[in-house]
This record gives C-alpha cells, structure tokens and sequence, in this order.
C-alpha cells in the first residue's frame, strides 16, 4: 500500500520541484521591471535634489550624485532672484482655482447626467468619451488668445483658470459620471420624500458620497494645473508680475551675464514642487480611496 502512495504522490512532487525554479525567475523578473521603473521615476528627482546643492561648475562638470561641499545659499539666491513669494501667490490662485471651479462643475454635469434622461444626453456623453484624451495643442493658443483679449481679460491669471478648466472637462465628468452611477438611486428617492428638490439632493446626498471621486478630481485637477507652463508663458509675457512658479524658475537658467545658472534653476524646480509634496501627503489616503473605491459603502 505504501508503495502505491509513493508512486501516486511521485510526480506531483517533481511538478512542484520543476514549477518552482520557472515561478523563482519569474518573480525576478518582476522585481526587476519594477525596480527599474522605481529607478527611472525616483532618479531624476534625486539628481534635481542634490544637484540644487552643487555648484554650477561642480554640476556640469562631476559625475558624482552627492555634492562636494552643500551650498544652501543656492535656495536663497533662487528665492529672491525668482521673485518667489510673488510667483508662488500666483501659482497657488491659479491651482486653487481651477481646482474649485472643475469640482463645481464637474460634478453638477456628472449628476445631471447619472440622474436625468433628456434629449441629447446620449450625445453628450459620446463627445465625453471621444474627447475625454483630447488636449489643448499649439494651434489653439492664438485664437483663445485672441478670445481673451476681446473680452478684456487677457491680462489677468482668470483667463488661464478659465481656459485650462473648460479644456480638461471631458475626463472629470465623464469619471464622476461612474461614480454617481454608483450611488443607489434609493437615496434620492428617500430624499424627495423628506422634501428635498434636484439640487437639494445633490448637495446633501450626491456630494458628500462623492468626496472619493472629487478627491481623485482634485488632486489631478491641481497637479496639472501647479504644472502648467506654455499656457501662463503666453498670457503672461507682457506681465511679469503674473507667472507663476514654472514660468519663473525658468527665468532662473540665465543670470544677468548671459551665463546658464544651473544650480540655481535646480534649487527653484525643488522649491516649486515642494507644494505638489506636501498636497499628495495630505491627500494620499483620499487618492488611494477614490481610485479604487468601485461602490458605496453603506
């Protein structure tokens, strides 16, 4: 009997030892596709880090990652010839209110469109789909331009909060659409009975269950347009009291003698993203939720 049991028990026991080698090279493979890519995204970051500390001659010309000799007064010389505090004011309006106005919005057209059948509304969704990868190119910068100066208001930072939130609608309505999608429709059918009207609903029922896709909204909304570069460069050339940080920290390459300051445009990137840390810091969690947050919880 014994014997039997052996020989039964036999090849799966060499199926094992011959399947664990083939599972052993391809968990390396894994790992190293994945630390490859950990690398290529965490480098440049550290090459921008510890070379705002080098100097200029010390950056363009040693391979070394970790600075000779730290130079804080890198961060000091950068603050004050980049007008920083300024710069950052204006960075953080346009940010904020993008990110404000794109909430608002988005998430009206997004219930509307979960919540009420109308003429059209087939349509509207379909130019939501195919648009929602659609950006804003080159060819279009001279007529919203021209747009803005008709109405007076290309000399002031509205006209780049309200350009960049009517061009990156499709992707936000088109997600919060799914999530109010997700709320039972039992909840609104209890609010009308509790005397709540379509807005009401919305505000007191729609939006609170909403916070994890407003979360996701948001913090790509204010990443995106923290990072905005060609559009303020255009509606700010005649103002310099307008940019914002990634216009300004360019201006950081060059010194008044024609010579490329490196080092000193490395230290102003760092401080402009400090901002961009410190938002996915606190709003981490909320970001994990609503990207995987595939129902409401009850």
């Amino acid at each position: 009997m014994s014997n039997i049991t052996g020989k039964l028990n036999a090849p799966t026991h060499s199926r094992s030892i011959t399947a664990r080698p083939a599972s052993i090279i391809a968990w390396t493979i894994i790992w190293a596709f994945l630390l490859s890519i950990v690398f290529m995204i965490v480098y440049p970051v550290l090459f921008t880090l510890f070379g705002s500390f080098k100097t200029n001659f010390e950056l363009l010309n040693s391979t070394k990652l970790f600075p000779e000799t730290w130079h804080w007064k890198n961060y000091v010389e950068a603050w004050e010839m980049a007008n920083f505090a300024k710069y950052t004011w204006n960075s953080l309006f346009i940010s904020v209110a993008s990110t404000v106005i794109n909430i608002i919005v988005c998430s009206m057209a997004a219930y509307t469109l979960a919540r009420r059948a109308f003429p059209g509304r087939k349509l509207i969704l379909f130019v939501l789909a195919a648009t929602m990868f659609v950006t804003i190119g080159a060819i279009t910068y001279r007529p919203l331009y021209e747009m803005m100066r008709e109405v007076e208001m290309h000399k002031s930072l509205w006209s780049v909060v309200l350009i960049f939130v009517g061009t990156h609608l499709s992707f936000d309505i088109f997600l919060l659409e799914r999530f109010v999608r997700a709320i039972p429709k039992d909840l609104d059918e209890a609010a009308t009975i509790d005397g709540c009207g379509f807005f009401g609903i919305y505000w007191r029922i729609i939006l609170p269950l909403l916070t994890p896709g407003l979360g996701v909204v948001g913090l790509f909304t204010f990443r995106e347009s923290w990072n905005q570069y060609v559009l303020p460069l255009i509606f700010t050339m005649t103002n310099p009291e307008l940019r914002p940080l990634t216009v300004g920290v360019i201006s950081l390459k060059y010194s008044a003698n024609a010579a490329a300051e490196w080092h000193l445009m490395l230290a102003g990137s760092m401080l402009s993203m400090l901002p961009i840390i410190v938002v996915y810091f606190f709003t981490n969690k909320s970001f994990i939720a609503g990207m995987t947050s595939g129902s409401v919880k009850g």
